[in-house]
């Protein structure tokens, strides 16, 4: 049994489950630990079941939290989308689900970060009068 990520072919799939309120980010069969960690981060709900035997996959997804609203739980999938492409996932998100100032906002966002992390540190260093 696959998932849409499988499915779509892509690392991450943001939808909203049919017949339902509830928004998913599925990653494929098997994703790595630092993507599953990532959407941790970004707010979103980790949910795992095993196998009761031996045999078997263990299914992970993740789902934005039950208690937002409906426009919080867009600025959530929305605000994930250039932390996922920045790490260099690919990304799958229907325009439903889509803000456009919000994906902007935190692209400038991550541009603020980067430019503070790579500013150098300006040591003070205290003049001497001459005198």
């Amino acid at each position: 049994m696959g998932n849409r990520a499988d499915d779509e072919g892509t690392d991450i799939s943001i939808y909203r489950r049919p017949l339902t309120d509830t928004v998913h980010a599925d990653t494929p069969t098997g994703a790595p630990e630092q993507l599953l960690a990532l959407l941790d981060q970004l707010g979103f709900e980790r949910n795992t079941v095993r196998p009761t035997g031996t045999q078997g996959p263990t299914y992970t997804w993740h789902e934005a939290p039950g208690h937002l609203s409906e426009d919080e739980t867009r600025r959530l999938a929305t605000r994930a989308v250039p932390t996922l492409l920045t790490a260099g996932y690919a990304v799958r998100i229907p325009d439903h689900l889509f803000d456009q100032a919000v994906y902007r906002r935190a692209v400038e966002d991550i541009r603020a970060q980067r430019a503070a992390a790579a500013s150098p540190a300006s040591p003070h260093r205290p003049r001497r009068s001459r005198g």
